[in-house]
């Protein structure tokens, strides 16, 4: 496994280089659109070599992606994410962020796995309406890393950049709760005779008790920063320490990891950014988190392009995978739009600003790697080949066109921005 790890690293460097010199695109938009062009590269050899390619496949199929993800990327990334964002800043915005994290993933997920449900039956795919609710927990939360460049470019306004970054910092961990809680009803019962208090039991465990150890971890880490103001080296040793062990501490008592690490980050960014008096220090960790970011963002994306290798191609799957993209664009609509409903006037957004977060709303690692956790059975594939169409889609298409759709829809909204 190290041995494929190294490859993957290697690999990553190299398409991070050539991206950079040769198609000059956003870094994990540039990377992802290589990988899949070394996937294709790779599918060729079948025709070309069948050894070859049998022996390729073997080793991308032994790429354990949920175990990467979840027990190593997924705590960094969240970590990295949280901690260069301004608590006040988020703060100002707080409540759409927290709307559309929210109420915006249980909306979103009841409106796919319904729609998915009834589409795949009109072509005769039988999915049991519990696991197309797990498909809508697994592709609603939204990855904004490919485009935040690209909005600035666009200079798309401050707040919709907020509410996007925001969202999508908690909508990761609201996701992956309802995800689980939805696959454990599936896995137990198929779906039927389950109490709904067992539902919101399950959600209130997760959820509230991975926010609960997240300000225990900010707080202990925000303390450990203050003493040792003098030794950056040492401090940023220590960040990695809580990270690493508090995910791991999170897993083993049954709470959501993820949005342990993104209440983590915030609350040892807010001290960095307002209370922390060495600019040596302050500068050490966001260096050091800002460069492990992209880094591990490089090889997530050439993950999600190799992954299609192992992919097994059935026309039937591409149907169902391509339908699942406007399903998918259209409860991303609905759920933003809901939302507003929720939020006071100040704080809600007009027509234009809904359909840049609808189109803004990028799918990424995090759904594939939910989708790569399905147990075995007669769901699996369709849903993992479903779930690969709609993210490389959100990033390949929506993330190479959101900027020309902010300055279309805002060019003549200068006040706004």
């Amino acid at each position: 496994m190290f041995k494929i790890f190294t490859g993957i690293v290697a690999l990553s460097s190299l398409l991070s280089f050539l991206n950079k010199k040769l198609l000059k695109l956003p870094d994990t938009i540039g990377v992802m659109v290589l990988a899949i062009l070394a996937s294709l590269l790779i599918g060729s050899l079948n025709f070309i070599n069948h050894e070859v390619f049998t022996s390729v496949c073997a080793i991308v199929e032994q790429i354990d992606f949920r175990t990467i993800l979840f027990d190593f990327l997924l705590s960094f990334l969240l970590f990295a994410g949280s901690i260069h964002v301004q608590v006040h800043t988020l703060l100002k915005e707080r409540g759409p962020v927290l709307i559309y994290a929210s109420l915006g993933v249980l909306i979103s997920t009841f409106i796919i796995g319904t729609i998915f449900f009834y589409v795949a039956s009109l072509l005769e795919v039988h999915i049991d309406y519990i696991y197309c609710l797990v498909f809508g927990a697994l592709i609603s939360p939204t990855d904004p890393i490919a485009v935040l460049a690209l909005l600035k470019k666009a200079g798309a306004p401050k707040d919709l950049e907020i509410k996007i970054v925001g969202e999508s910092l908690f909508n990761d961990g609201v996701g992956i709760v309802v995800f689980i809680s939805l696959l454990s009803i599936a896995t137990m019962s198929g779906g039927h005779g389950v109490e709904p208090s067992h539902i919101f039991l399950e959600f209130a465990q997760e959820a509230l008790g991975g926010i609960a150890l997240g300000f225990v971890l900010g707080f202990l880490g925000r303390l450990f920063l203050k003493n040792i103001y003098e030794a950056p080296a040492i401090a940023v040793h220590i960040s990695l320490a809580i990270v690493m062990g508090g995910y791991w501490l999170a897993s083993v008592i049954h709470v959501s990891g993820a949005l342990a690490m993104v209440v983590t980050g915030l609350m040892i960014g807010d001290y960095l950014h307002k209370s922390c008096k060495s600019e040596a220090l302050k500068d050490n960790m966001n260096v050091f988190w800002k460069v492990l970011d992209e880094i591990l963002n490089a090889i997530l994306f050439v993950l999600i392009g190799l992954e299609i290798v192992s992919l097994d191609f059935n026309t039937t799957y591409l149907i169902v995978g391509w339908l699942a993209i406007p399903i998918v664009l259209f409860s991303r609509f609905i759920s933003v739009f809901i939302s507003n409903i929720f939020l006071k006037e100040a704080h809600r957004s007009n027509r234009k600003k809904v359909v840049i977060l609808t189109w803004a709303g990028l799918r990424g690692g995090i759904s594939i790697a939910l989708a790569l956790t399905l147990p075995e059975g007669e769901f699996r594939e369709i849903l993992i080949f479903t779930t690969y169409c709609v993210v490389v889609f959100s990033i390949l298409v929506q993330g190479l066109t959101i900027d020309k759709l902010v300055v279309r829809l805002l060019k003549n909204d200068k006040q706004t921005i």
